[in-house]
């Protein structure tokens, strides 16, 4: 699999301009980047966490991590990360721990960090651990569906 079928599917209903960029095997989206040859702040990474009634997908560059308690003063209200079973369960068409950050195509309600946003290209999972998806900023941003744009993440 290259591209998971939901993003497969949802790229196509939105008439999306990417490309694929292979790389070597990686387990992690930082290593990702590495392999690929591109910055951290350009490639973006989707966390799940979960409140009392419902999942929510954050999405950070992989160079930062996400600041659990911006997100809950955000939010109002706490929030913790998903299990890697939950998150598997969740994201069936799609590699253990390669989940594309494109939470429309998924259902999930999606904030992202702000600083991501300022990017001319973004680089995303696409649903395994070979592949990145290549999008101009704009079409990120249209793909992320009016997704919500607040600090989330801090620098490693």
């Amino acid at each position: 699999m290259s591209i998971s079928p939901s993003l497969k599917k949802y790229l196509e209903q939105q008439s999306a301009q990417y490309e694929t960029l292979s790389h070597p095997r990686t387990l992690s989206s930082a290593d990702s980047a590495v392999a690929a040859h591109i910055p951290g702040e350009q490639l973006a990474k989707a966390v799940i966490v979960k409140d009392a009634e419902d999942y929510l997908m954050v999405v950070v560059p992989s160079s930062h991590h996400l600041h659990l308690g911006r997100l809950h003063h955000h939010l109002g209200h706490d929030v913790g990360l998903a299990t890697e079973d939950e998150v598997f369960k969740l994201f069936p068409d799609c590699d253990e721990g390669a989940i594309p950050p494109v939470g429309v195509a998924y259902g999930f309600r999606t904030l992202v960090d702000a600083d991501l946003m300022n990017q001319s290209d973004i680089f995303f999972e696409s649903g395994d651990h070979r592949n990145l998806i290549k999008v101009s900023g704009q079409q990120f941003s249209t793909l992320l569906g009016g997704a919500e744009q607040v600090q989330m993440g801090l620098d490693l």
